[in-house]
């Protein structure tokens, strides 16, 4: 799932040399081995996009969400202060902001510059058309300018979120903007499209109350039904025809590559045209 801010794994990834950790259980040793393996294949996605996708000649650049991008960033930064310098980095929410800040890189946004070379993003779900479920974030209102302000538009993930139809690893639903003022009635109507289980999202932590997106606004979580993703632009469609919403976290055909780093150390990379290619060598 696309996460929020995680100053942790930010610090993490812009740090070379991760601070020593006193020996675990045996219990904890196996899941951190396991986080290991999926923190690796997040990096090799992230370096191996970057590598591919963010040229010297590329000024205007989107930086997406979620808990891959930290190592688009760290890989960005690896390019060099001359390569840097006269660049412009636009982020797509605070997560991305902090990282950009931090970076000592340039921020700029949308609405200074509405014409991006490139945007780099996460994804909750990639399908074999490169349909994406975005928003496990509550970003993707922003999220979704960003790609489609850019000439190129690439999502990093690693391989849990590789599917081959939307819905089958991310069960939480379709992430739906709303204006709070209609939200109850929004979720009647998205009961009413076939979504049984609409459910308003609700904050965690300790806080009482909806998730307030960046933009002031509440979302709702629709899981619908393996029918219903056969087709995820006419979903798409009809959601977005409901009054009240403000954006949905279907990406229909908008990405020309997304790239997944696998557990055994290769990436995938899923094209726009249908190809696909594997490749065993991590970026240096």
């Amino acid at each position: 799932m696309t996460s929020g801010s995680n100053p942790a794994l930010a610090a993490l990834a812009l740090s070379p040399d991760p601070p020593a950790v006193p020996a675990k259980p045996v219990i904890t040793q196996v899941l951190d081995t396991t986080l290991s393996v999926i923190e690796k294949s997040k990096r090799l996605a992230a370096w191996t996009a970057v590598d591919h996708h963010i040229r010297p000649e590329h000024k205007i650049i989107g930086i997406g969400s979620g808990s891959t991008v930290p190592y688009v960033v760290e890989r960005i930064v690896a390019q060099g202060e001359q390569v840097n310098r006269d660049r412009v980095f636009l982020p797509t929410g605070f997560q991305s902001k902090e990282l950009i800040v931090r970076a000592n890189l340039r921020l700029g946004d949308v609405d200074q510059y509405p014409n991006i070379d490139v945007t780099i993003d996460g994804a909750d779900e990639v399908d074999h058309e490169l349909n994406c479920i975005k928003g496990g974030g509550a970003c993707h209102l922003r999220e979704k300018v960003l790609a489609e302000a850019a000439d190129t538009w690439i999502v990093v993930a690693d391989y849990r979120k590789n599917s081959q139809t939307l819905g089958t690893t991310y069960r939480s639903g379709v992430p739906i903007e709303v204006a709070p003022f209609a939200y109850a009635k929004l979720l009647q109507n998205v009961r009413r499209l076939g979504s049984a289980d609409a459910a308003l999202r609700m904050a965690q932590g300790g806080k009482a109350g909806p998730v307030v997106t960046d933009n002031g606004n509440f979302v709702i979580d629709a899981p619908f039904d393996a029918d219903a993703f056969a087709d995820p632009h006419s979903l798409l469609a009809r959601i977005k025809l409901l009054t009240g919403v403000v954006e949905v976290g279907l990406f229909c055909k908008m990405a020309r590559a997304a790239y997944f780093g696998n557990a055994d150390g290769s990436v995938t990379i899923k094209w726009d045209d249908g190809k696909i290619e594997k490749g065993s060598s991590l970026p240096t």
